[in-house]
């Protein structure tokens, strides 16, 4: 059985494909618990659509409380079931209170994808320290707080679970933006190690590195030309949507991902395919802070 298509997110554009539709299986992740950081629009919103889909319980957390609580509407609507924490996982606290709660609630976690970041352009020389630590305290350590929460409550006692964490394309580095770009790297590194440390206790970690994608944020800071400029970059011929990435996610989630692990699943139009001397597209995939 297919499952049904859930509504649109008002981004994507029309015809565009819908979560899961047509692709999994309506109870391809029936009985797990998914919890996705930085939720509330974009690729986060995307993948918690998609794995609601696909029968997860879905926990979403994020800072801001309006996209969240649409989310968890949209899910509600298609008959899923949906948890929405507002919280900074910046703060240890908090991260501990968020997994407390979804396995109050659930019991269990299963999926983890770690979504949310944040990240601003500018020239290597005016980085501030400031700045720098910035990006990386919620790209890296913030990422880190989450997966070690997660797997030391729920995946490493129940011998099982998918860790996903976010990247860049193209990874070769990307101008006004190596500090983003050098946090980015690192967690690749993250899922790679992990991979070959936790898989004894049936942990996979994967890293999923989105090209340009045209989420919300790009709607709102860039003209249309900059964005026809941007796709023509691409070798597929347009931006990525968040459903290109979550429909990855959803996929190596399943089953048929089971032998996945360990390294970086490139999901650009084939953007990184350039390699250097070939100009970069911009602006980055668009992460929640």
């Amino acid at each position: 059985m297919r499952s049904a298509p859930l509504p649109s997110d008002g981004v994507s554009p029309p015809g565009a494909p819908t979560p899961s539709t047509g692709v999994l299986r309506s109870d391809v992740h029936a009985g797990r618990v998914a919890l996705i950081t930085g939720g509330g629009t974009g690729i986060g919103r995307a993948t918690a659509l998609d794995l609601a889909a696909g029968g997860a319980k879905v926990v979403v957390c994020g800072r801001r409380a309006e996209p969240l609580e649409a989310v968890r509407q949209t899910i509600a609507a298609a008959g899923g079931d949906c948890l929405v924490l507002s919280v900074d996982i910046r703060e240890e606290q908090q991260v501990s209170e968020v997994v407390d709660r979804a396995l109050l609630e659930y019991g269990r976690i299963d999926i983890l994808v770690n979504n949310a970041g944040g990240q601003f352009s500018a020239p290597a020389e005016d980085i501030s320290p400031k700045g720098w630590r910035a990006v990386h305290r919620l790209a890296v350590d913030a990422t880190w707080a989450v997966t070690r929460e997660v797997a030391l409550r729920a995946m490493i006692p129940q011998r099982s679970g998918a860790v996903f964490f976010i990247a860049f394309s193209p990874r070769r580095g990307i101008p006004g933006m190596v500090h983003a770009s050098a946090a980015r790297a690192a967690v690749e590194n993250l899922a790679a190690g992990l991979s070959l440390e936790w898989s004894r206790y049936g942990i996979r970690a994967v890293c999923v590195a989105p090209g340009t994608i045209a989420t919300e944020g790009l709607d709102g800071n860039y003209t249309t030309a900059d964005r026809e400029r941007w796709a023509q970059a691409v070798p597929l011929g347009r931006l990525g949507r968040p459903e290109d990435v979550s429909g990855v996610i959803s996929f190596l989630a399943s089953p048929g991902g089971a032998y996945i692990t360990g390294t970086t699943v490139v999901v650009d139009g084939g953007t990184d395919a350039w390699g250097t001397g070939h100009p970069v597209p911009q602006p980055l995939p668009e992460a929640q802070p």
